[in-house]
């Protein structure tokens, strides 16, 4: 049995002949013809009655063609949803802080193209709370929040950890808290500050750090990439993620830079999450994939800047106290 059996034995019902229904379907009446007796010969009824004056539906048929017609819906229902998937498939939905944009998000965009040059990536910026809404709504296939280390995670999503690191001060390279090894608090309130907006984490944190005191001057931004932005164009510093600022062009550039804060900070958590009661289509599986390997090859490559600088420092102290060893045998 194949469904243009059933396809065409409804054209004649609901055309009322054999001729105008081959028309429609544009087939010879001759094919259309036989493809129904084939139909009638495996089910052993006699669904149309043929005469001279045109092929009707039989008794027996009007009995079967509730049957042929729920038959025909699911199949068009599952074309549907077939349909709904391929066009999903090619469009991904991505909400994010924008906290990771450079070190992890943009990495992983350009090795998702490669794999899937033909389904497009929608990234959309936004708070933690909204990304979150938009993800039970259906709005969003995907989302990059942040949390504090000992934050409690929303029910409603499955959450995999991606980076954890720690908050440090971004400042222009030039600034004079580069100099420092660590950023204490009151220096820190010395500078113009850029905070992030309510609603992001860093607000929380940094609204938390200063307890209560306030900077010499401060301004109001949505997301890291502004707040980087403002810090190269030499209008203050601020708090970040580390993540965040290693690896960014303007890091690489030496605009920018970052140190340390003073003291205990606690752990900073960039995360991917999907709602548990939606299933993600492949193309999302493979982009949330993606986003672990990324996290995973960005966490080795600064592991591996870290000990180059180590043994830069190493190497550097190391020369000083040679050449300071050769000046005391001079001047002896």
């Amino acid at each position: 049995m194949r469904i243009e059996q059933l396809e065409y034995i409804a054209a004649v019902t609901r055309l009322g002949s054999l001729r105008r229904a081959a028309e429609a379907l544009h087939v010879s009446q001759p094919a259309l013809s036989e493809t129904v007796r084939n139909l009638e010969r495996e089910l052993g009824v006699d669904i149309l009655d043929r005469r001279r004056s045109g092929a009707r539906i039989s008794a027996a048929g009007r009995e079967l063609l509730p049957h042929i017609v729920g038959v025909l819906d699911a199949v068009d229902t599952l074309r549907k949803a077939a349909d709904d998937q391929h066009r999903t498939t090619r469009m991904i939905r991505l909400g994010t802080v924008n906290a990771a944009t450079v070190p992890l998000l943009v990495p992983t965009i350009r090795a998702f193209r490669a794999a899937h040059p033909e389904t497009q990536v929608e990234v959309t910026g936004a708070q933690q709370a909204d990304i979150h809404r938009s993800l039970l709504e259906g709005g969003l296939d995907l989302g990059l929040v942040n949390y504090l280390q000992g934050d409690d995670k929303p029910p409603g999503f499955h959450t995999t950890e991606l980076l954890r690191g720690r908050p440090v001060v971004c400042v222009r390279s030039d600034s004079r808290l580069a100099a420092l090894a660590t950023v204490p608090v009151a220096d820190l309130l010395g500078e113009p500050l850029i905070v992030m907006r309510s609603g992001y984490v860093m607000h929380r944190y940094v609204h938390r750090l200063l307890e209560g005191r306030s900077p010499t001057f401060s301004y109001s931004t949505d997301g890291a990439e502004m707040g980087k932005l403002m810090v190269a164009e030499g209008l203050g510093a601020t708090v970040l993620p580390d993540f965040s600022v290693r690896g960014d062009p303007l890091e690489r550039s030496g605009m920018i830079t970052s140190r340390p804060l003073a003291g205990d900070t606690p752990a900073v958590l960039m995360v991917i999450q999907h709602p548990l009661s939606t299933t993600m289509t492949q193309a999302a599986r493979d982009l949330h994939a993606m986003f672990v390997r990324s996290a995973e090859t960005y966490v080795r490559e600064a592991a591996t800047r870290t000990e180059a600088g180590t043994e830069g420092a190493t190497r550097t102290e190391a020369g000083t106290e040679a050449r300071a060893e050769a000046e005391t045998e001079t001047r002896t």
